[in-house]
């Protein structure tokens, strides 16, 4: 059985969430409206979680939408931007839960920047900080310094806990 170390608790990712949320605001200060895209499936959880963080303590008109990748084959043309305006001159934050390699992010920032976006920030729950791709993420819950072999996991369960591993 695969040996797996409790991260973040449930607890621990709403504080997380609250945390990041501030930090949107202060890094969109003015701004009248953001649009959230949530990478499928758990960077939309992720998102889902920030979005109602931030109606809870701002004005800001929020979108929230998704965008899937498929993460075996980034190329094959199947990249879905839902549930969101035109893109061009909007505020985006592209929300994901773990940042890896790099790789899904920055294949999901192409078709957002091919929208003429006014600003694109990206916005993860945990970063291991192994990125084989230049990306960064701007707001992030919590860094980990992680081996090659590890690998960190959001887990969202039916019932609406949450946990962070390290396994």
């Amino acid at each position: 059985m695969e040996k797996r170390t409790i991260i973040l608790t449930h607890t621990d990712i709403l504080l997380k969430i609250e945390r990041m949320a501030w930090q949107i605001l202060e890094a969109n200060h003015g701004k009248k409206e953001l649009v959230l895209i949530g990478l499928m499936n758990k960077g939309y959880q992720v998102a889902l979680l920030l979005k109602e963080k931030l109606e809870a303590i701002s004005t800001v008109t929020l979108h929230l939408g998704s965008i899937y990748i498929n993460k075996d084959d980034p190329n094959d043309g199947s990249v879905e931007i839902k549930d969101v305006p035109s893109l061009s001159d909007k505020d985006v934050l592209l929300i994901d839960d773990v940042l890896n390699s790099g790789k899904t992010l920055m294949y999901a920032t192409l078709p957002i920047l091919n929208q003429g976006p006014a600003s694109l920030h990206t916005v993860v729950l945990a970063n291991r900080a192994h990125t084989s791709f230049p990306i960064k993420a701007n707001i992030v819950g919590i860094s980990l310094a992680t081996t090659l072999q590890e690998h960190i996991t959001f887990v969202p369960s039916d019932s609406g806990s949450m946990e962070v591993y390290l396994s």
